[in-house]
């Protein structure tokens, strides 16, 4: 009896939806960005690959842990009553060991091939995801400032890869990506408040519903945003088009922030999230034309 491929293809996908597929390229992006700065580039491209690939099963290691975790409160939430655990697709203790594997595997990677320090990083990430911030979203708003903490470590990653330690700008992006994820998950927050209420999550719009604090929460950390971004230029990880080019996004996602400030609507919001979503990339590719840049006018004056 020849197997059904429809039923191969929902299972395969349901594998992919245990990895967070949405945060690991995330994960990637602010990874690549890290090696880039401290290695001035992506080079050597063998070494940039299996960071790419270490921190990949790792990050997606640590959302097939968070999806085990939050197993029987995903299906009271409309949003995710039909993930793979609480529709049936992938049995708990199935997917309990694929996250383990995922995460072993990832840090064994980033030993073999980059460094024990790199490994260390992707490691402490998966433990501070899995078993500090998810319990944590049923206990206190603080989890969302504590759950930055591992979803800030991704760039150094990519930065220990590269250098082999951790310099004042693997430390400089950390803060870079802890503040930005304020506005982006309180947005987030906003938007499935009243899911999150259903789920017994304690995210901060649903503790404080009037909005206020998570409102000032979010502009505050996109204000700050901006001086921490530029930073690299000022200690010469990158150029001045970097520097204008950071500016002008900077200045978009507080655009943003203003805006759902002062309406505290879900359409704002969701501007606010899109924006967030945009903004990561495009400091990616300022950070590469910057560097090309640079190369090119060195290569001309060589």
């Amino acid at each position: 009896m020849s197997k059904d491929p429809k039923a191969g293809g929902a299972l395969l996908s349901a594998y992919v939806e245990l990895t967070k597929p949405r945060i690991l390229v995330m994960v990637l992006v602010t990874a690549t960005i890290g090696y880039a700065l401290a290695n001035d580039g992506l080079a050597p491209y063998g070494l940039f690959f299996w960071m790419l690939i270490g921190t990949g099963l790792s990050a997606g290691g640590a959302g097939a842990l968070n999806h085990y975790i939050e197993r029987e409160t995903d299906k009271n939430m409309a949003r995710t009553k039909n993930r793979p655990l609480p529709a049936g697709t992938v049995s708990p203790i199935v997917a309990f060991v694929f996250g383990v594997l995922l995460a072993v595997a990832g840090a064994g990677i980033l030993y073999a091939y980059a460094n024990p320090l790199a490994a260390g990083l992707a490691l402490a990430t998966v433990l501070l995801y899995a078993l500090v911030y998810t319990p944590m979203k049923k206990v206190s708003w603080w989890n969302t400032p504590i759950g930055a903490i591992p979803g800030a470590i991704p760039p150094m990653i990519g930065w220990a890869a590269a250098d082999g330690q951790l310099a004042a700008g693997a430390w400089v992006l950390f803060f870079i990506l802890f503040l930005w994820q304020h506005p982006h998950f309180y947005a987030i927050a906003w938007m499935f408040r009243e899911d999150y209420a259903a789920g017994g999550f304690r995210m901060l719009p649903v503790v404080q519903p009037d909005g206020k604090n998570t409102f000032r929460q979010s502009l505050a950390a996109a204000i700050v945003l901006i001086p921490v971004s530029l930073w690299p230029t000022f200690v010469q990880m990158s150029g001045w088009l970097y520097f204008i080019g950071a500016l002008i996004i900077g200045l978009w996602f507080l655009a943003a922030c203003i805006r759902w400030r002062l309406s505290g609507t879900t359409l704002d919001a969701r501007k606010v999230l899109r924006v967030s979503v945009i903004y990561l990339p495009l400091l990616l590719v300022f950070i590469m034309l910057d560097s090309f840049v640079f190369e090119s006018v060195s290569w001309l004056q060589n």
